[in-house]
């Protein structure tokens, strides 16, 4: 069952007939930027009393802690990404989107996550570089909260039903010890109003959100350890695009065909981030570090190369 709007949760528990006109998706997205923002203020904080992240510049000659501009930082790059989730979602769907624009621009629905991510990445780079503020350090400090929120705004997706969900199941490979709402789900009353047909397809928010609360907590682990500018966001980005090339293989999208090849507009997006995560790898890691990073990297290698749902 999916609750577009607040109304429809309420009404389904307590058998009232409100109309309360608050997205589920929405709301969740502000949770995510306020829990996000939450955990990006503890660890900057923590950098600057490591006198690793300097004061912000403001204006000429005032400065003030980093950590008190990120509530602006958090809105630019919160509404950039909303901006470009939907021109990334269009790029995906090119001859829908010629066949009727208007809907796909103000749909409640079909958002692409990598195009947030990039969007409002390269807003809040140059948020911080107007700002004199150094980026690597404050990436360092940001890959926590960034995953974390992506994890909460996948509930958002579960919730809503807003199409992020998978191919149709195959219920004869669902081992017995995994219960049937976490292997399929049909998402009644979804908000993008596609009925699905029982067994019903694969929750991938679901499997999303979950993956991110665990690439969180590995980051969360790994953040105070010494490792070089850089490395916990390169962990950040191998981690979470390994996670997304194998949520990919029973994931409903728009492939692309060039030279023969095809692949989804996620599946190359990730490839490019694990390639970035592994230059940073490389870069930052120190000799003892190195042991653990390459059977982590081996593992989602292999992983994503191998698995078929």
């Amino acid at each position: 069952m999916s609750y577009p709007y607040l109304s429809d949760l309420i009404n389904h528990l307590f058998g009232t007939q409100w109309e309360i006109p608050i997205a589920m998706f929405g709301s969740f997205v502000a949770i995510a930027v306020i829990v996000g923002t939450l955990i990006a203020k503890m660890e900057v904080i923590r950098f600057e009393r490591a006198g690793l992240i300097p004061k912000a510049n403001i204006s000429p000659n005032v400065y003030i802690p980093t950590h008190q501009i990120l509530s602006d930082l958090a809105m630019v790059s919160a509404i950039s990404g909303i901006l470009g989730a939907r021109i990334f979602h269009i790029l995906e769907y090119p001859n829908e989107f010629l066949a009727n624009p208007m809907s796909m621009i103000f749909s409640g629905a079909g958002l692409s996550i990598y195009g947030g991510l990039i969007f409002g990445g390269i807003a809040g780079v140059i948020f911080l570089k107007k700002r004199s503020v150094p980026i690597i350090p404050m990436l360092d400090a940001l890959a926590p909260a960034l995953i974390l929120g992506y994890g909460i705004g996948r509930i958002g997706c579960q919730i809503s039903g807003d199409g992020d969900w998978g191919v149709t199941v195959d219920m004869a490979l669902k081992p017995e010890f995994i219960p049937s709402w976490l292997w399929a789900q049909t998402y009644e009353n979804n908000i993008v109003g596609t009925v699905i047909q029982s067994p019903g397809v694969y929750p991938t928010p679901i499997y999303e959100a979950l993956t991110a609360f665990c690439i969180f907590s590995i980051l969360w682990v790994i953040r105070k350890s010494e490792y070089s500018k850089g490395f916990v966001f390169s962990v950040y980005l191998i981690l979470s695009g390994f996670a997304r090339l194998l949520i990919e293989k029973i994931r409903i999208n728009s492939e692309y065909h060039i030279f023969g090849a095809s692949f989804t507009q996620a599946e190359f997006i990730s490839v490019l981030l694990i390639l970035l995560g592994l230059a940073g790898i490389l870069k930052t890691a120190q000799f003892r570090q190195a042991p653990k990073i390459v059977f982590t990297v081996a593992v989602f290698g292999a992983l994503s190369a191998c698995t078929k749902l």
